[in-house]
């Protein structure tokens, strides 16, 4: 009798397995999907960056009027660690920028954000502003130093796509939430 209820108990948890699997694939199969759809998700970073504009001791920077291929996929603010502002992005060929600004000392939070990127000495004027230009083996950075904060366009994206978002960057309101 013990040889037999033991073969039952297999065969029970045999078939009770088989309908679990064949109902799991019924619903598998009637729960719509999007096999095209991107799977990260761009973020809405206007009211961060109203609140951070009135919280940050410096004029916050972020772009207007990039392109629509140009998805922000992450943003946020740190008080505590040197009153750091960050917007991430992926330009229209999916790579990454990002723009970084803090109050802490220049000479560790730009390697910092920038993966270890390091001064080249040189300069690049974009926007009217003269932007030190920093490499590094993973992000390349254009930095603007500011009375008491320093601005970083970082990424993996290549030097275009750093220039671009540097000539979108905008310190000031959009004049909707001014009034």
């Amino acid at each position: 009798m013990a040889s037999k209820r033991g073969k039952q108990t297999v065969r029970d948890m045999f078939l009770s397995t088989l309908v679990i699997a064949a109902c799991a694939g019924v619903i598998y199969l009637f729960i719509p999907k999007d096999e095209h759809a991107d799977p990260l998700k761009a973020v809405d970073f206007t009211v961060e960056l109203a609140t951070v504009r009135t919280a940050a001791p410096y004029p916050v920077a972020a772009p207007e009027g990039l392109p629509e291929k140009w998805k922000a996929t992450s943003v946020h603010y740190n008080e505590a660690e040197g009153k750091a502002w960050h917007l991430g992005f992926l330009d229209a060929d999916r790579r990454y920028v990002a723009v970084e600004q803090s109050t802490a000392a220049a000479r560790t939070y730009v390697p910092e954000v920038s993966q270890k990127a390091k001064d080249t000495g040189r300069t690049e004027t974009v926007a009217g502003k003269e932007w030190q230009v920093w490499e590094g083996e993973k992000y390349n950075a254009l930095v603007l130093p500011g009375k008491g904060h320093t601005t970083v366009v970082t990424g993996s994206a290549p030097k275009e796509s750093l220039v671009e978002m540097v000539k979108a960057l905008r310190t000031t309101p959009p004049a909707a939430s001014a009034s």
